[in-house]
């Protein structure tokens, strides 16, 4: 399948998008398997042209973004999504792949737990005692539910439950999943229907809703269980160093763990043990959308480290995906933030999977020339990791000659205007800047969040200010009067004061966020924070010729030639002046390279682990780097220093493993001295 950088970015936004959905407002759009269809795509791309891969990519993170309904807590470590399998071989291929970076893993036993589908939740406990509850966020920052997890029955609020001679960590980090039982769904719709309410749509979604209600009382009138199946992070006391063993160990502390999970003492049993899980998925009263494989050696897990986002020493198998035939009816046609046209397939609805869709991704033209699919023929839909549809092809044999075949849009759907294809893409292009379609979609990129987070101005505000004919580009913004938006359905004063506002407190956002929010294709978050590191200002990356961008750690020849196509728009060259004349022209202080090779930690990896006497934990950490050093969470081969203080974890009996060496909280002062 031919790939080109715009159908990437592209696709990476519509991911980011569908997890805020799912993970933030607990709304997906699309289903669990449509998803993963999405991520297929993405880390297939990445794996053709692996310099696009930034870190903004969705194969680098996990879960989504916090929502703003709830305080924001860091994880101690961590919360970390897993790669998928959709077959046998593919989990053979992985095991082969982890023995050929440790050949013990030959003799190793495995642990194999259902996949449930339910909302991650993150349960600290200090002395025992349950003190927070969160959920996984982004991974790195979740959301601060512990008023909800408290009315949840399953969760111990003080551990041990019942008297053991286990050893008890000071503090004790569990991961689990919150979900519905199907039974529990079912009698709450019943009840729902029996009170004229509106009912819910599924018991994943359901759960979501429940522990993220602001009012606890609500969550605490739903029927919620939790099954926990990881220990996250532990101080003091010592834990079970296999899998298995946790699992055991979190059942005695009182922690609800699933029965359904299995031991094996070696890969091949593990493989034969796989074959349950279709029978298991069927007959358990939960659900589940896959079973999780993990090396029961955590040390030995652990070591192998991680690719990306997913740590190598676990894999999720998904269920088989689930292919099902329907007519095609149209192909419509959608135009991208960057004029990129995308075909998608219209049919009549069918059930695949137990979802009723109607839609489904067509890749790109080609994929449709290639396949000769035409409209009326009778395709195969498949939904790859037990969501997304997509079409896998036409059956020609059912064809009655009523087919008709389709033909590339020479005008853009939206526009009218010519489209354009450039030698050697795949991708078909409204080249017009005016384009509604783009021009929506840039204002709301330009205010987005991860932009110069305009507050106020979301997708239906840009629909309106546009429509209105009140702004052409991002610069109109900031001419933006309170009479103009009075104008408009829905504001009044308040509103339209905000807003105002929310603009005008943009121009305080620094150079790689306005870099970011102008919409340069290729040039997401992680490329914009670097060029404005090495230009310093907005005038200085326009100025900057292809050899000076390619000089650039982590800019190749493609994105190079976008920056350089953007800045030699005539329209863009001017809504860039216009932006400067309202006051937004961010300057930084350019650092070379080498800035901080002189710093006595430079180039060192230094694992904290206790309570420091003169530091706080964030505070030693900025210490560390600002003399040059990296603070890492987890001690590896890679880890040059350990500082310990009072009261250690298990990250110094690690160091010690591993032959690290281990510093004082003092001897680590002395080092930024030298």
């Amino acid at each position: 399948m031919e790939i080109n950088h715009e159908n990437y970015e592209q696709l990476k936004r519509e991911i980011n998008f569908h997890n805020y959905q799912y993970h933030v407002n607990d709304a997906p759009l699309i289903s669990d398997s449509e998803f993963d269809h999405l991520l297929i795509e993405l880390r297939e791309m990445e794996g053709v042209h692996p310099e696009w891969v930034t870190a903004d990519s969705p194969t680098m993170r996990a879960g989504s973004v916090s929502s703003d309904k709830f305080a924001k807590v860091p994880h101690p470590s961590p919360v970390l999504s897993l790669a998928n399998a959709f077959n046998k071989d593919d989990v053979q291929a992985w095991f082969e792949r982890q023995v050929k970076t440790d050949q013990r893993l030959e003799n190793t036993s495995f642990v194999l737990e259902p996949k449930i589908d339910g909302l991650t939740i993150v349960l600290r406990y200090e002395k025992g005692i349950l003190k927070q509850g969160v959920t996984r966020g982004d991974g790195i920052i979740g959301e601060d539910v512990t008023a909800n997890v408290r009315t949840i029955r399953t969760i111990p609020l003080a551990i041990p439950v019942k008297p053991t001679n286990l050893s008890i960590p000071d503090v004790l980090v569990v991961r689990g999943e919150v979900f519905m039982f199907n039974s529990d769904f079912e009698k709450l719709n019943e009840q729902l229907i029996a009170k004229g309410e509106k009912t819910w749509l599924n018991p994943r979604n359901t759960a979501a809703g429940s522990l993220r209600q602001q009012n606890s009382d609500v969550t605490a009138k739903r029927p919620l269980s939790i099954y926990t199946y990881q220990i996250l992070y532990s101080e003091g006391g010592e834990i079970p160093q296999t899998q298995w063993e946790r699992l055991e160990y979190l059942r005695e502390l009182g922690f609800p763990v699933s029965s359904e999970s299995r031991y094996y003492e070696n890969f091949e049993a593990m493989l034969n043990g796989l074959d349950r899980w279709t029978e298991v998925r069927e007959s358990i009263d939960f659900d589940i959308d896959g079973v999780v494989i993990k090396i029961n050696d955590l040390p030995l897990s652990e070591g192998l480290g991680f690719v990306g986002k997913d740590p190598r020493g676990q894999i999720a198998l998904k269920f088989p995906a689930r292919e099902v035939t329907t007519i095609l009816e149209n192909i419509g046609v959608n135009v991208g933030r960057t004029g990129v046209l995308t075909p998608y397939a219209l049919f009549e609805p069918v059930v695949c999977g137990g979802v009723t869709v109607s839609k489904a991704t067509l890749h790109n033209f080609d994929f449709i020339r290639d396949r000769d699919i035409r409209i009326g023929d009778r395709v195969l839909i498949k939904r790859a990791g037990d969501v997304i549809p997509y079409v896998i092809g036409p059956i020609t044999e059912a064809r009655n000659g009523n087919e008709k075949a389709f033909s590339i849009p020479e005008t853009c759907p939206v526009c009218g205007h010519k489209t354009e294809r450039l030698e050697g893409e795949v991708a078909v292009y409204c080249v017009n800047a005016s384009c509604p379609a783009q021009l929506i979609r840039n204002v709301e990129h330009y205010a987005s969040r991860e932009a110069m987070d305009i507050s106020g101005l979301g997708i239906k505000v840009v629909e309106q200010i546009i429509n209105a004919d009140l702004v052409h580009d991002v610069s109109d913004l900031y001419i933006l009067s309170k009479e103009a938006l009075l104008g408009l359905e829905g504001f009044a004063d308040k509103k339209a004061e905000n807003l105002l506002a929310a603009i005008e407190a943009s121009k305080q956002q620094p150079l790689n966020r306005l870099v970011n929010a102008l919409g340069i294709r290729g040039v997401g978050e992680a490329m914009a924070e670097l060029l404005a590191n090495n230009f310093g200002s907005i005038d200085g990356i326009a100025d900057a010729d292809k050899e000076t961008l390619e000089s650039i750690e982590g800019i190749g020849p493609n994105i190079a030639q976008a920056i350089i196509d953007w800045f030699d728009q005539d329209s863009n060259k001017l809504i860039v002046e216009r932006l400067k004349r309202f006051g937004l022209d961010p300057r930084i202080e350019i650092k070379t390279k080498d800035a901080k090779a002189d710093l006595p930690l430079y180039g060192l990896n230094i694992v904290v682990t206790g309570t420091m006497q003169n530091y706080s934990r964030e505070g030693i950490k900025a210490l560390i780097k600002e003399y040059g050093g990296k603070s890492a969470d987890s001690v590896s081969k890679k880890t040059d220093y350990v500082v310990v203080g009072d009261n250690p974890g298990s990250k110094a009996e690690k160091a010690a493993k591993l032959g690290v060496p281990i510093l004082s909280e003092q001897q680590l002062i002395e080092m930024t001295r030298q």
